[in-house]
């Protein structure tokens, strides 16, 4: 695979030639040295990619020449992230991450235990720099697929509301969660008599530091979820949230 990816969400699926808007010219050129005849891979983040030559390395509008077009298949298990806000500059990192390992949407929650409090600009402002933080990531891995960053939301009124998914997950260090791997068989053996026997989408719940309150916990349950462990170590929200994701991708995979 080339070196070089560059995100171009508004360029048509036969195009000859994708120009590249200014700051996604300035990061291909500037930050990461393509020059002229180099190749590139462009890409919508919806599955969509183009083999590409530069032709015309300007900073502020670098031009590609298209050579083939892709469509990449899209992923057998949908994977959802509803993610607690940890503190810090830590959410940067778990949305990195969770675009690297595939999940196709992230839900930023505001719990009773969150530490972040955002208005409604520095919301919008947080939840554009995790949109950045996405496509950098899928530039570094190769992933053509960009997942979804939703609007930050309470946390409750989430758990309360959470449908259209086949199976409904919470990281727990309360008592009494079972594994991912005996959900999973729970799973497969009520849908023996269906075609699926895997859900093909699943919603993970990581709380904040601290771990969600008894209270939400409670909600989340009453609401479907089922409490899950991750091991006999208490995690940082931003390692729980990868590791809930990466041994569910792996599960799924199976």
């Amino acid at each position: 695979m080339p070196d070089f990816r560059a995100y171009a969400p508004d360029a048509l699926a036969d195009a000859r030639e994708i120009r590249l808007a200014a700051d996604e010219s300035h990061h291909l050129v500037t930050v990461n040295r393509c020059s002229r005849g180099d190749p590139v891979v462009a890409f919508d983040g919806r599955g969509r990619e183009w083999l590409c030559e530069c032709t015309d390395a300007a900073k502020a509008a670098t031009l590609l020449r298209v050579k083939e077009s892709r469509q990449a298949a899209p992923l057998a298990h949908e994977m959802t992230l509803a993610q607690a806000l940890p503190k810090g500059a830590t959410m940067d990192d778990i949305v990195r991450q969770a675009t690297e390992v595939g999940a196709a949407r992230i839900v930023p929650l505001l719990s009773e235990r969150t530490q972040v409090h955002l208005d409604g600009d520095r919301a919008g402002k947080k939840t554009g720099k995790w949109r950045t933080a996405a496509i950098e990531a899928a530039k570094q891995c190769g992933n053509p697929w960009l997942p979804e960053i939703a609007p930050i939301q309470d946390a409750t009124a989430f758990m309360q509301s959470a449908s259209g998914y086949d199976l409904k997950l919470i990281a727990s260090l309360h008592a009494g969660p079972t594994t991912l791997k005996k959900s999973l068989a729970h799973y497969a053996a009520k849908h023996t008599a269906g075609q699926q026997n895997a859900p093909r989408k699943v919603l993970w719940l990581v709380g904040p530091e601290g771990d969600f309150s008894p209270g939400e916990m409670t909600t989340a349950i009453n609401a479907g979820f089922q409490p899950i462990t991750l091991g006999p170590l208490v995690l940082r929200s931003d390692t729980a949230a990868v590791y809930a994701l990466s041994i569910l991708s792996h599960e799924l995979q199976g």
